[in-house]
């Protein structure tokens, strides 16, 4: 896949909506194009404990975001047509599709690829101790140093896409 775009959220609690950062990469003829990184008011708006504690992000860092549907209408011509890659990506894609439904957006079907499941298909078990998006991120040369912000996340996602997929 030379073509594609990959993306990480990151949310504020438990629910899928809670959308409070968004990272997206797109890879064009098999090289980094474009990126874009915004915060976003989650929805709900709050903060769970165990969530900020994995992404470093509260209230006070999204209070003047915008909300999710805006910042999706300056992201989404970056994924015209392309379909959208992430480390485990049945996550990323609950996210999009619970945040499109909480803000009455009409979700026009994107095709997500997971390059965990593409991980433990290329990459032999005895080669790597886990699957985790900073092991893959390594075994393919990426140095993923900002895990769980949205962007390194994605950037180490286009890496990994860019390497075995």
């Amino acid at each position: 896949m030379k073509d594609f775009a990959a993306i990480d959220f990151e949310t504020a609690n438990w629910e899928l909506s809670s959308v409070c950062s968004v990272g997206i990469v797109v890879v064009r003829d098999g090289c980094v194009a474009e990126k874009f990184y915004e915060l976003i008011k989650p929805e709900p708006e709050w903060y769970a404990y165990w969530n900020t504690r994995v992404h470093g992000l509260t209230l006070r860092d999204t209070c003047d975001a915008l909300t999710f549907d805006k910042v999706w209408s300056k992201a989404e011509h970056l994924l015209d047509g392309l379909p959208l890659v992430a480390h485990n990506s049945a996550f990323d894609e609950r996210c999009l599709r619970s945040a499109f439904r909480t803000y009455g957006m009409t979700y026009p079907d994107y095709r997500f690829h997971c390059t965990c499941r593409a991980a433990r298909i290329k990459i032999p078990k005895h080669v790597v101790p886990n699957y985790k998006l900073h092991t893959v991120a390594a075994y393919c040369g990426f140095d993923l140093s900002n895990h769980h912000h949205a962007l390194s996340d994605a950037e180490a996602c286009a890496a990994i896409a860019i390497r075995i997929l």
